[in-house]
């Protein structure tokens, strides 16, 4: 009786091959995202997991001690005057500078988007201090502020008598404020005018022709265009006006007394001058539920005048 013979394996099957590209897929992209993830591990997540950690105990390095101490530095956070002076400090900082940053760049932006003659200079002019060192361009501030600077020899000029700028309580944040808006203004001028530039001009020319002002037609159709960048402007600025220190720690190094101490500033005092890394860890951990729950704040009323946001 004859015996059937088996031949070769056959090609696999369609099925069987779509699961292996699957996977090889999978694989690919886990390769690509690898780099990222283990960067965010040892530098993101790690340290912030070990700042925490930090908070808990009382770290004097001059004191070569390291003991837990629960909760005792938050407790003290919440009776220490010098924090809440950072804290009050801060807050005015952040609200003038997003106040004044967030205007001016709109503002500039919608100068530019007129395509007048000179645009491209002027769009240079106002750009070209992002691109500048931050500790350079507050030194050259921090010479034009003085009681004897710049500043002041051309007010002498017109017969005005200016203040010590930076040695000063109302005029040393003033000083500090402007010199921020003027180095980052150029950044949200050119988001700005991206997202003016986006703007159909059929929607514009169509509220004009029903007889809406160009006042009116800016707040009833343009800002609601770009409201998605406004935003991500605003989430960008007061971010960063809670992270300043450079400006602080050159031009007023956080006086006179305590009024231009914001709380990076307060965090590196408690760190790097007193030793106290416990403290400054618990001072650390407060400054990033304060930015996380403003920028969860900020994404949440985004439906209420985002436009297309539902």
């Amino acid at each position: 009786m004859a015996t059937a013979t088996l031949g070769p394996p056959g090609p696999p099957t369609r099925t069987r091959r779509r699961g292996l590209n699957r996977r090889e897929d999978t694989l690919t992209g886990f390769a690509f995202v690898l780099p990222q993830l283990v960067g965010s591990l040892l530098f993101v997540i790690g340290p912030l997991v070990a700042v925490v950690w930090y908070s808990l105990h009382d770290w004097n390095v001059l004191a070569n001690s390291f003991t837990y101490s629960g909760t005792d530095n938050y407790e003290r956070l919440a009776s220490d005057p010098g924090f809440h002076d950072a804290l009050r400090a801060s807050g005015i900082f952040s609200a003038g500078l997003v106040l004044l940053n967030v205007s001016l760049a709109l503002a500039l932006a919608v100068m530019l988007n007129q395509r007048l003659p000179g645009t491209a200079t002027f769009r240079a002019f106002f750009f070209s201090p992002v691109v500048v060192s931050l500790v350079a361009w507050t030194i050259v501030w921090g010479f034009l502020l003085q009681a004897d600077g710049g500043i002041n020899g051309f007010l002498s000029q017109l017969g005005v008598d200016g203040p010590n700028w930076l040695r000063e309580g109302p005029t040393a944040m003033l000083s500090v404020i402007v010199v921020q808006v003027f180095k980052n203004v150029g950044l949200n001028m050119v988001l700005f005018l991206a997202a003016l530039q986006g703007v159909p001009k059929e929607v514009r020319e169509a509220a004009t022709m029903d007889g809406a002002s160009p006042w009116r037609s800016f707040w009833s159709v343009t800002v609601p265009l770009i409201s998605g960048t406004i935003l991500l402007v605003s989430i960008l600025t007061v971010v960063g006006s809670l992270q300043v220190f450079a400006q602080i720690a050159v031009l007023t190094q956080g006086g006179p007394g305590t009024s231009t101490t914001v709380i990076v500033y307060y965090l590196y005092q408690q760190a790097f001058q007193f030793q106290e890394f416990g403290y400054a860890s618990a001072v650390s951990v407060v400054l990033f539920v304060i930015v996380a729950i403003l920028t969860f704040v900020q994404w949440q009323t985004r439906r209420r005048w985002v436009f297309h946001e539902v």
